[in-house]
């Protein structure tokens, strides 16, 4: 499980990478202007549905059901059950990509009202938009493909394939001269990537598994039962794609740059989400929907919290690393060119509010895996449902005084009530066991945290106050940071924990 958890998490730290590099070129090229808002509508609008129907939704409801039917009834039962779920997935894809091209205008009206006063920044959202959308269609099979292969212990090309997503759109943007706008060169590369990526998976697929062909749609008892679990898990994966929906809806009415200082300080955000909570939720979700088959319920939930375990060592650093110098990161990170030192704060105050809801952001996936894991996609929906209706009343109660910050901070508030809830939910009907051991861990993590917190301080401080006005002293500062706050972490780690606690960890 964890030599597993490492190659998608690698897989993922190189896409986060090249993410950077990609966005220092966006930041650089396009800034945080009225077209970079228009794009990043564009990038936004097929990535929520992503979300919420592939990579959400989708994967919630298909990796338990293929691993149930591949685990009880053998590889014959569970192409077919493939088969089937691949017809009906790729018809419903191409009737909403054509609503979808149909429709846009009254779709940019629903979802960014905000450039209805500005003619030209709408004309621009709607052609950039109908150029990314098709990227859901490839990426929905792609979830497809990955699912199938997560089953069968294969992670690596399905956690790499978002990799081209950065190369193409940097390629593109590479050559912006060449199109009508920078705009127009990210938006050609995201659909570039989106068959990038497809051709892997499949091409992976087809040695080990063989492709899904169309098949008559029949509703037998597996075809039901996924679409028992499809419902929910729709709802469920809502939540957090509902909040940044709203994010989006909001942004348009706040002055010009908040949609592009939402975009980089999420970009930040993701990177221990994408790393930490996707890898081992990834990872979590297959072997739990095994052991569970197998009706090896202890080891399911062992196998739970040394998830929790993980996510929570690894993402301590950030946490304490964005709320205590966001600033610093974002100068370093992405001041030059078209973004100002003016845009870097007003991003690293967003990734500040980001950052006070880490940790359920990176935890909730693996906290819904015990139930997904058993085919309950149901109980996760009023977590996320309550969630929702915390985050976005808290969004409209605080987009006033604090503009694009308030927004994320009622994210972050609302991610936390999801999470309370589910695990809630998940120690009332007895899937995990929060003993005293755990609950000391807990106040070890937090403890270890502040002691990071503080690190991080002083040398942000220590590196203003020596590097004055050295040309390059943001980048350098960041350098001081990661290392000294790595040296910093280890130790504390290791006197709090002890070095037995992190070799039965590893060990399990």
């Amino acid at each position: 499980m964890l030599g597993r958890i490492f190659t998608v998490g690698g897989y993922t730290l190189l896409s986060r990478l090249t993410g950077f590099a990609r966005d220092i070129m966006l930041a650089a090229i396009l800034g945080a202007g009225p077209v970079a808002d228009a794009f990043f509508v564009a990038l936004r609008l097929p990535n929520h549905f992503r979300a919420i129907f592939a990579e959400g939704a989708f994967n919630a409801a298909w990796v338990p059901a293929y691993a149930h039917v591949h685990g009880e009834r053998g590889v014959g039962a569970a192409k077919l059950f493939a088969d089937r779920i691949f017809a009906l997935l790729l018809a419903s894809q191409i009737v909403l990509l054509i609503v979808a091209w149909l429709f846009m205008p009254q779709a940019m009206s629903l979802l960014a009202p905000g450039f209805s006063e500005d003619a030209e920044q709408r004309k621009l959202a709607i052609e950039l938009t109908r150029i990314t959308f098709p990227y859901l269609l490839l990426i929905t099979l792609v979830t497809l493909y990955g699912g199938m292969l997560n089953v069968m212990q294969r992670f690596a090309s399905a956690a790499a394939a978002s990799i081209f997503l950065n190369v193409a759109m940097m390629m593109t943007l590479a050559v912006a001269v060449w199109f009508p706008t920078a705009g127009h060169a990210a938006a050609w590369g995201v659909l570039i990537s989106g068959f990038l990526q497809y051709f892997l998976l499949a091409c992976d697929l087809a040695r080990h598994g063989g492709l899904p062909r169309f098949a008559p749609l029949k509703l037998d008892e597996d075809v039901r039962g996924f679409f028992r679990a499809l419902g929910p898990a729709t709802l469920g994966s809502m939540g957090t794609q509902v909040a940044l929906f709203a994010d989006t809806i909001i942004a348009t009415f706040l002055p010009a740059g908040a949609l592009s200082a939402l975009y980089y300080a999420d970009r930040l955000n993701q990177l221990p989400i994408g790393v930490i909570g996707i890898a081992i939720g990834t990872v979590l979700l297959p072997e739990m929907s095994r052991r569970i088959t197998a009706n090896d319920h202890d080891g399911a939930m062992k196998a739970q919290r040394r998830a929790f375990d993980f996510t929570l060592l690894f993402s301590i650093p950030f946490v304490a690393a964005f709320i205590t110098v966001p600033d610093a990161i974002m100068r370093a990170l992405f001041a030059r060119g078209a973004f100002s030192k003016a845009d870097a704060a007003a991003a690293g105050a967003t990734l500040a509010a980001y950052a006070i809801g880490l940790i359920p952001f990176v935890l909730i996936r693996s906290a819904v895996a015990t139930f997904y894991a058993r085919k309950d996609t149901a109980t996760p929906v009023r977590a996320s449902l309550t969630g929702i209706a915390v985050n976005v009343a808290l969004k409209v109660a605080l987009m006033g005084s604090l503009a694009q910050v308030g927004l994320a901070l009622a994210t972050a508030i609302g991610v936390w009530t999801n999470l309370l809830l589910v695990l809630f939910f998940a120690v009332r009907r007895g899937f995990l066991v929060l003993d005293r051991a755990w609950l000391m861990s807990l106040a070890k993590f937090l403890l270890t945290g502040t002691i990071m917190a503080a690190a991080f301080w002083l040398i942000a401080r220590f590196g203003g106050s020596v590097l004055g006005s050295m040309h390059f002293r943001d980048e350098v500062t960041l350098a001081l940071l990661a290392v000294g706050g790595t040296l910093v972490y280890a130790l504390a780690i290791l006197l709090l924990f002890g070095r037995r606690w992190l070799v039965s960890l590893v060990r399990g």
